[in-house]
């Protein structure tokens, strides 16, 4: 047998006319490559500028490195040009006022959830807007705490941001609370009534000495308006009162809005407090001291009309010195304000320096009806003893008026607190003075110039 040799098409080698249309052809494809490339700045037939043809089958585009494409056709934010949404909170820092506002914004997107702690889990309430670009606390903060705020968002293409931030809020070194009080030290009564005069009493149980500050933080708002101001007795109590008397059914609140406020070196408001009370109808009481030339009269007027005349018996118009200091026994000349109701009253002579055993002293005993008009001890009250006193003119008492029964538990059952008692004191009677509740005594002017604002 002789061999055989099997050529195939894949190892015969191209003729000179097989080169030549293989040749041509190349030529033709550049060519009509180079003419696309020099006329077109898009995309090849069939594909999209993203890389993806027009049945959905991934291309890759002009620009893509090889494996860059996304055959889901969802890119990331930095591949489609969005940003992610920007979550800005505020306050930050440490030694943060507790009544700074706590806010979260967002910009090109909408927050989806806040949450806020403190460093022992409790959560602060706090609100969402509507259209989810903003949230705020609705709760006060505390004072030496520290707050995380944890802010979840969303942009426009639903991609996801969290912001986690920290603040700590001030420690005071010290905290003063204030007390809404009447001229007497008895907390006003939220819804009570009280009398035309009715002078409020700011109590607070530390020195200030940032008094600015402090009376800044003190509020009273009357309807209808009064105009009033107060007035620093001391270190820690101011008072308010208006340059007249109220008028009926006033409605009046008192906003001691300490709490963040700093009111001395690291003194700072322990709480805020509101009290809100009405003023009643309109009585005022006038005293004559007469004696011995006439009785001396008591007159009651409620709203401008005489309601009730009432003898009576005020302070001996003499004194005594104890022990170097001088002891007063007039019914002082002024202004006062009702201030309290006891019955009885427990009445000493030794609880203003004279002793029971020395002359014109006495021990102690229960006083029934006793309406207090002054701090330092003054009343209108009930001593049937001294009733021929009280009809003949003649004043043996050691301050107090005296009265009968009916005339005493008439006036102590139709009297508020803030109700005004002027007196018209004898001749030579010393003035009644502000720290005996002596408020409306002080001339307007002068009352003006207690503010620390002024």
């Amino acid at each position: 047998m002789g061999s055989q040799v099997t050529t195939t098409s894949a190892m015969r080698k191209p003729t000179r006319r097989h080169r030549a249309l293989l040749t041509a052809a190349a030529a033709a494809a550049v060519a009509a490559l180079l003419a696309l490339t020099a006329c077109s700045t898009g995309s090849p037939p069939g594909a999209s500028a993203s890389g993806v043809s027009d049945n959905g089958t991934f291309t890759g585009g002009p620009s893509d490195p090889p494996g860059s494409g996304d055959p889901t056709g969802s890119a990331s934010p930095q591949q489609d040009g969005s940003a992610l949404a920007e979550i800005t909170t505020s306050p930050a820092g440490h030694s943060v006022n507790p009544t700074t506002p706590v806010t979260v914004s967002v910009a090109g997107g909408t927050l989806t959830s806040v949450s806020m702690h403190n460093a022992s889990g409790k959560h602060v309430t706090g609100a969402l807007a509507t259209d989810g670009t903003s949230w705020h606390t609705t709760e006060v903060l505390g004072y030496g705490k520290t707050y995380t705020i944890t802010a979840h968002a969303v942009n426009a293409a639903g991609t996801p941001t969290t912001k986690t931030s920290r603040f700590t809020t001030l420690t005071p070194s010290n905290q003063t609370m204030p007390y809404i009080d009447d001229l007497y030290g008895a907390g006003i009564k939220n819804g009570g009534k009280y009398g035309v005069a009715m002078v409020i009493n700011v109590v607070f149980d530390e020195q200030i000495t940032h008094k600015a500050a402090a009376e800044r933080a003190l509020k009273v708002t009357t309807t209808p308006h009064v105009d009033g101001s107060w007035y620093w007795t001391d270190n820690s109590h101011v008072h308010w009162r208006p340059e007249h008397y109220y008028q009926p059914g006033t409605t009046v609140r008192v906003d001691a809005d300490v709490y963040g406020v700093r009111v001395g070196n690291g003194l700072y408001g322990q709480s805020d407090v509101h009290r809100t009370f009405t003023i009643g109808r309109d009585q005022r009481t006038i005293a004559y001291d007469t004696a011995p030339k006439s009785v001396n009269k008591v007159k009651v007027y409620r709203d401008g009309k005489l309601v009730r005349t009432m003898n009576t018996s005020m302070g001996q118009h003499s004194g005594i010195n104890v022990n170097g200091n001088y002891i007063n026994f007039y019914t002082l000349d002024g202004t006062y304000t009702v201030l309290g109701f006891e019955n009885p009253a427990n009445m000493c002579s030794d609880s203003y320096g004279l002793p029971a055993n020395a002359p014109g002293g006495y021990a102690c005993e229960d006083i029934y009806w006793a309406t207090k008009i002054s701090t330092d001890g003054i009343y209108l009250h009930e001593l049937d003893t001294t009733i021929w006193d009280q009809d003949h003119g003649r004043d043996v008492s050691h301050g107090c008026l005296n009265l009968n029964y009916a005339n005493a538990h008439w006036f102590y059952k139709h009297s508020l607190v803030g109700d005004p008692v002027t007196i018209h004191g004898a001749k030579g009677a010393p003035k009644l003075q502000l720290w005996q509740g002596g408020d409306w005594s002080v001339p307007w002017s002068k009352w003006l110039a207690g503010s620390a604002l002024t």
